[in-house]
């Protein structure tokens, strides 16, 4: 990752309040039986190639496009501090490579303080990601993983 511009501007974050205990979401987001049920959007299948979820491991989700073509999401852990924090490697191909995840995880209480920042090698490839339409994309696979909570919360 290049230290070449402020961290900060080559960031973009999602925060948001989701109602559920921390151990619910972040069981949404390490389990891969749920990751399966939110990260693709709808009608779309995700196959979990890897997910070795330790320090040093790796993760691999395949997506058939459309068009016949793959998306592959992978990664290498970081950083794991159990019920707090997540930090990950992440390439998108093949739209985005070379990228760190942060997903931070904080309790409130039957709440849930969830951040998830995305840390681009330069401010130039953060405000393409957003004009890509980061935010709604993130956004509404977030929404989703809100509702494989409800549904863990209901069992």
């Amino acid at each position: 990752m290049s230290n070449s511009d402020n961290k900060k501007s080559r960031t973009l974050s999602i925060t948001k309040v989701i109602d559920a205990p921390v151990n619910l979401v972040w069981d949404a987001w390490t389990n891969p039986d749920h990751v399966i049920q939110w990260w693709a959007p709808p009608g779309m299948k995700i196959e979990v190639i890897e997910h070795d979820f330790k320090v040093g491991g790796k993760w691999k989700y395949s997506m058939p496009m459309p068009d016949g073509n793959l998306f592959v999401s992978e990664g290498k852990y970081l950083e794991i501090e159990p019920l707090k924090k997540i930090v990950t490697t992440a390439d998108f191909k093949p739209m985005t490579e070379g990228v760190e995840l942060h997903v931070m995880f904080e309790e409130d209480g039957d709440k849930t303080n969830f951040t998830f920042s995305v840390v681009h090698e330069t401010e130039d490839c953060a405000k393409a990601q957003e004009k890509m339409g980061f935010y709604n994309g993130w956004g509404s696979a977030f929404k989703r993983m809100e509702t494989v909570i409800k549904l863990l919360t209901k069992k």
